[in-house]
């Protein structure tokens, strides 16, 4: 066996882990064998400081799970890792007979078997299925499939067709829920999660805002802007509206209500499709009418960053108008947060899965965006520019998560369900307290170029 990085072990295997014993675990080195059949882990336990060695091997329907152990606990990470390292060829002979686990019941779900005619296809599902570019993304999806519970049934045909974007997002909150330690359940129709860590048990649902659509269902352009005006309005009302749209719908639906998820904070997961790349611009629109205030900064006579916040009361574009403050409304007492990742989108599946070593070397990306400027007078964000094929990149399903806490929660949020996420608070003055752990530097927005270098041999 030989040492992998924890990118390629959490793509091969987060999906097993049990949430909650990640809590008194702390894993320190990770191995794969030759013929990718085996993974192996070393862990520490935080109570009494010992290491031990684990063994996964994919079970009948391809899902890594633990199957065996070192015979001993060590004193030492290096001594738990010679000994995983020299059980395994042992462990290689016997696998076929130790990969079964009993409980595997049907095959998983496969997201990439045809169920609709090709010209049915959405675009963004027919570049992952075909494009070498995106081959990373297409490998890590197919082992998150492999766990993935498709409770509605119809899965497969949403995410082939019309509700591509709305079907990724999902599968990015399981990954993100799963990398924050939560064991998750799909036994009931909705909402779409119930994740329980260390703290207790979170009500997660997923929510998207959709391009508009005419009386007939067909999808419309989002409004042409021609004037400075009308761009300052589009982001401050225009989205808002879209935003009040798809939250109040779920709203509408009192989850709360439900026996399993009364008594439990409830968080509503959404991102912006209405427009190419909406979620790279649409976050300030969300927080104006999440908290109905709009935020305008200017420079005092010393240099000083001023953030004069002003109440909206509504958000009006052209004949369309929408009351101001989700968080306002009756019944949003019950909504704890509200979550946004302006990264949960393809172009992560991709990223992280080329960290991971999936997909074809011949890929080539570069990340560039905007990151939180941490001088509290600095008005503008930072630009950055990166290669994701840098040995040094590394990038999380939470990098760039958002959690707005709702002021009026009946049962608040506790924000150490999302330690590396930015948690955002209204503050009496209108303004927001957003606070994020140690140093992490996260990004606003970003966008990929992929490319297809001609230097690698075709796979």
């Amino acid at each position: 066996m030989h040492p992998i990085s924890l990118p390629r072990f959490n793509a091969l295997a987060a999906w097993c882990r049990f949430g909650p014993t990640m809590w008194i675990l702390d894993e320190v080195a990770w191995f794969e064998s030759a013929d990718g059949q085996l993974l192996g882990v070393i862990v520490r336990d935080r109570t009494d400081g010992d290491f031990l060695g684990i063994y996964l091997a994919q079970d009948r329907v391809r899902r890594f799970r633990q199957i065996s152990q070192t015979d001993a606990f060590f004193d030492t990470a290096e001594a738990a890792a010679a000994a995983l390292v020299a059980g395994a060829p042992a462990l290689l002979t016997r696998l076929e007979a130790e990969r079964g686990q009993g409980d595997e019941g049907p095959a998983p779900v496969n997201f990439f078997r045809l169920e609709v005619a090709r010209e049915r296809l959405h675009p963004s599902f027919a570049t992952l299925l075909d494009k070498e570019g995106f081959s990373p993304a297409r490998a890590i999806v197919e082992a998150m499939m492999r766990w993935y519970e498709d409770v509605d049934g119809n899965f497969i045909e949403q995410f082939q067709t019309g509700a591509f974007d709305a079907r990724l997002l999902e599968l990015y909150t399981y990954a993100m829920l799963v990398e924050n330690s939560f064991l998750l359940t799909r036994e009931h129709e909705a909402p779409d999660f119930l994740a329980r860590d260390i703290l207790g048990t979170i009500a997660v649902e997923v929510t998207s805002v959709n391009p508009t659509q005419d009386s007939q269902g067909n999808l419309q352009p989002p409004p042409e802007i021609t004037t400075e005006d009308e761009r300052l309005a589009y982001l401050k009302h225009y989205i808002a509206i879209k935003f009040a749209a798809a939250l109040k719908k779920k709203l509408r639906k009192a989850y709360w209500d439900l026996p399993h998820v009364a008594g439990k904070p409830l968080v509503f997961v959404i991102q912006d499709f209405h427009a190419p790349a909406a979620m790279t611009f649409a976050r300030g629109g969300l927080i104006n009418y999440l908290y109905a205030y709009e935020h305008n900064a200017h420079h005092d006579a010393d240099g000083r960053l001023v953030v004069v916040a002003t109440k909206l009361e509504e958000h009006r574009w052209r004949d369309r108008r929408a009351a101001s403050g989700f968080f306002d409304l009756p019944g949003a007492e019950h909504v704890s947060a509200v979550i946004f990742n302006s990264g949960a989108t393809l172009p992560k599946f991709n990223r992280i899965g080329y960290v991971a070593g999936f997909g074809s070397r011949r890929v080539r990306m570069i990340r560039h965006g905007t990151v939180w400027n941490p001088d509290p007078d600095a008005a503008e964000p930072i630009p950055f520019a990166v290669r994701v094929d840098d040995p040094d990149y590394a990038e999380s399903w939470t990098e760039g998560l958002d959690v707005f806490h709702n002021p009026r929660a009946a049962i608040p949020l506790n924000p150490e369900h999302f330690p590396a996420a930015v948690h955002h608070y209204l503050q009496a003055d209108g303004n927001i307290s957003s606070v994020q752990a140690g140093d992490l530097v996260q990004p606003l927005a970003s966008w990929t170029q992929i490319f297809i270098s001609e230097d690698v041999e075709a796979p």
